[in-house]
């Protein structure tokens, strides 16, 4: 009789896909389609009194899959386990274990942070039993989410609309962009004047105002004219000091799940929710010309930056290979990173899994943003084990009388890891140490120098800017909210739930969000409160380190909310959320038109209601004009949500635009100007085809 395959079960089909081809016909290997059991979606399923004892399911319409995978358990005398290496699949490994009859000596967890076939095989000869620990990790998260979503939502439902939502960490980050919209409008322009000088020689001199006046640089509008008067055109500054000094950029670490996803936003313009999709599919597997369906990275949820010894040596052969020994890292030399608490130092940074697989070789098997992203992590991994950058930084101080001018230069000795690789940065992140300079005029100390030009620039201070995916993402991140799984749903449901709107890639607060934050932070502080929500997240940790029971934190939290829960549902009235005005007019009646929400989202009715009960869908117009019929355009969304600009006579006319338009007028036709942007520069460009003309956008 044939000896049993020992069955091994993943999450997805792509996995499992990846998995069989290098293993053969020695295991089967099949999916579970993700979780198997949950609560149940239509009541709460916790029994708070029993010490929040859960009440779990098989998941609707995973009955026959658990049957199949249930048979092939039991004709087998091993089966593994393979689900992610991380909390949430640990879980689904146990409910895996429970749903199929499993017993616990039979059960075999393994675990892998790449997809390869000596990854895979290596994980086989080291199962393990089921970490319980990361178990009840993971359930106190769940059942600590239910009892907040399913008793705080129901709330919202009777005391604003139907349809909303709060949650744990989706409501805390939402009072995030809340706070940062009021103090955006509460905002008062300060004004201020900084004062530029250029000295004669070659190249010229280009210094700014540092000292006595103002505040480092910036001064008033009296104290500006003072230092025209003080040190005027024609007159001779002393070079007071010239300090150069040796300096290094060192690379940044490889990728974490909240870096990629920052990165991928601001470089390549990826959604969160898009760059994690992607990332997936590369983690599971694609088909590449010659090998066949391969994992190409590494396991792509991690808060970890530490990476393997063998990848270390493969970006060594790599970098040696490719740019010279001088371009590899000199070991010991780089500094420290600080780790994070909770941070799961066994797991990996995101990396390519062969550092060879250079993506030029994969540009006839990946789709063009797989692509993309493959590249990024490419790169940022290789570029993270090269030589720092070596640049000379020079400062040169200026001086007339009291007055101080200093001029920042720099110079490139060596460029290490930016000859393959440089970050990008928040719009509010300053380079400290900005070697765009370029290298300054040689000159002497003591020497004089004449004044050829000073100019006096007004500026005024601005408020912080609205938050982008990425920058939302950092904060969570610095601030300890959630884990870097979670990003992606919290901005998703934000965004779903019309909390907030993504405008030309900022979070923009609605007035719905701004209501339910204000309810919430009125009744529920603790839900809402930044410190609060880090420190339930650390006490979850603390489960996951066997250092405290996941039924003392649920006990702990929900004793008080549940009071807070019954005081507001006897207090809250029924709330309005002010309708937003539209400026169309209803076609029965003449009055204005409000927008409305219903159970497919957004419409127009008319403000006369219930008078007048006209509907009309909503059409969100772009102030720009229809280059091919003079029609409005308006924002469309295609099937997968993607936001972009079509005529309002569809299916007459059409013309499409992924660029946004804008009541801007071409000086060339007279056509609509749409806005462009690729990476921090913004272009107006004129919509008619074969026009041709843009502008930079003010």
């Amino acid at each position: 009789m044939p000896k049993p395959k020992p069955l091994i079960i993943v999450e997805s089909p792509a996995k499992a896909k990846t998995i069989g081809r290098f293993l053969g016909s020695r295991y089967q290997v099949k999916a579970s389609m993700g979780h198997v059991r949950d609560l149940p979606k239509s009541q709460f399923g916790v029994d708070v009194d029993r010490g929040f004892e859960p009440r779990y399911i098989t998941i609707r319409g995973k009955g026959g899959l658990v049957k199949e995978l249930k048979d092939a358990a039991k004709k087998t005398d091993r089966v593994y386990l393979a689900t992610d290496p991380d909390r949430e699949g640990e879980a689904i490994a146990w409910h895996l274990g429970e749903a199929l009859g499993i017993a616990p000596g039979r059960t075999k967890r393994i675990e892998f942070h790449e997809i390869t076939k000596d990854a895979v095989t290596d994980a086989i000869r080291h199962a393990r039993p089921i970490n319980m620990s990361l178990v009840d990790a993971q359930q106190a998260r769940r059942i600590l989410d239910r009892l907040v979503g399913y008793q705080l939502s129901p709330l919202l439902w009777r005391k604003v609309r139907p349809g909303l939502s709060a949650g744990r960490v989706q409501s805390a980050a939402l009072k995030l962009i809340v706070d940062r919209e009021r103090e955006i409008q509460a905002f008062v322009p300060q004004e201020y004047y900084t004062v530029t000088l250029t000295a004669d020689c070659q190249p010229p001199l280009v210094a700014e105002y540092w000292a006595p006046l103002g505040d480092k640089g910036r001064v008033s509008q009296s104290e500006a004219g003072d230092i025209v008067q003080a040190v005027p055109v024609g007159s001779t500054v002393q070079v007071h000091s010239v300090k150069t000094q040796e300096r290094r950029r060192f690379p940044q670490a490889p990728f974490t799940t909240s870096t990629l996803q920052q990165e991928a936003s601001r470089r390549l313009g990826f959604s969160v929710k898009r760059t994690m999709s992607l990332a997936q599919q590369l983690y599971e597997g694609l088909d590449v010309k010659g090998e066949g369906t391969v994992g190409l990275v590494t396991y792509i949820r991690t808060d970890s930056t530490r990476v393997a010894e063998v990848a270390v040596a493969d970006a060594k052969t790599f970098v040696e290979t490719k740019y010279g020994q001088a371009y590899w890292k000199a070991d010991g030399k780089k500094p420290v990173e600080r780790v994070r608490p909770g941070v799961q130092g066994a797991h990996e940074a995101i990396r390519p899994t062969v550092v060879a697989r250079h993506p030029d070789l994969l540009k006839g098997s990946l789709g063009r943003d797989q692509l993309r992203l493959y590249r990024l992590i490419w790169e940022r991994f290789v570029a993270s084990q090269m030589a720092p950058m070596l640049y000379d930084a020079t400062t040169i101080e200026l001086k007339r009388d009291r007055h101080r001018f200093r001029a920042h230069g720099s110079k490139v000795k060596h460029p290490g890891f930016t000859i393959l690789y440089q970050a990008t940065r928040d719009e509010d992140q300053s380079d400290p140490d900005d070697i765009s300079q370029g290298p300054l005029a040689s000159v002497r100390e003591k020497s004089e120098l004449t004044v050829t030009e000073l100019t006096p620039g007004q500026h005024f201070t601005e408020p912080p800017p609205r938050f982008t995916e990425a920058s939302l993402v950092k904060t969570l991140e610095e601030l300890g909210i959630g884990r870097p799984s979670t990003y992606a749903p919290i901005i998703d449901t934000l965004l779903q739930r019309d909390y907030v709107r993504r405008e030309q890639k900022r979070l923009n607060p609605t007035d719905l969000g701004g209501v339910v934050v204000d309810l919430l932070y009125q009744y529920f502080p603790e839900i809402v409160d930044i410190s609060f929500t880090a420190e339930v997240e650390g006490r979850l940790d603390r489960v996951e380190d066997a250092e405290v029971g996941w039924r003392d934190v649920l006990t702990d939290f929900y004793g008080p909310f549940a009071r807070e829960l019954a005081h507001a549902d006897r207090e809250i009235e029924k709330l309005t959320v002010p309708s937003e005005v539209t400026d169309e007019v209803c076609k029965q009646c003449g009055k204005p038109m409000v927008i409305k929400y219903g159970r497919f989202g957004k419409f127009l009715a008319c403000s006369g209601y219930p008078e007048c009960k006209n509907t009309e869908p909503l059409v969100e117009k772009t102030g720009g004009i229809c280059p091919k019929c003079g029609s409005d355009l308006i924002v469309r969304r295609s099937k997968r949500g993607r936001t972009f600009y079509g005529c309002r006579s569809y299916p007459g006319c059409d013309f499409v635009t992924w660029w946004r338009p804008t009541e801007k007028t071409c000086q060339r036709c007279g056509s609509s100007m749409a806005m462009r942007r690729r990476g921090r520069q913004d272009t107006l460009v004129c919509l008619r085809e074969g026009c041709g003309f843009e502008e930079e956008a003010q």
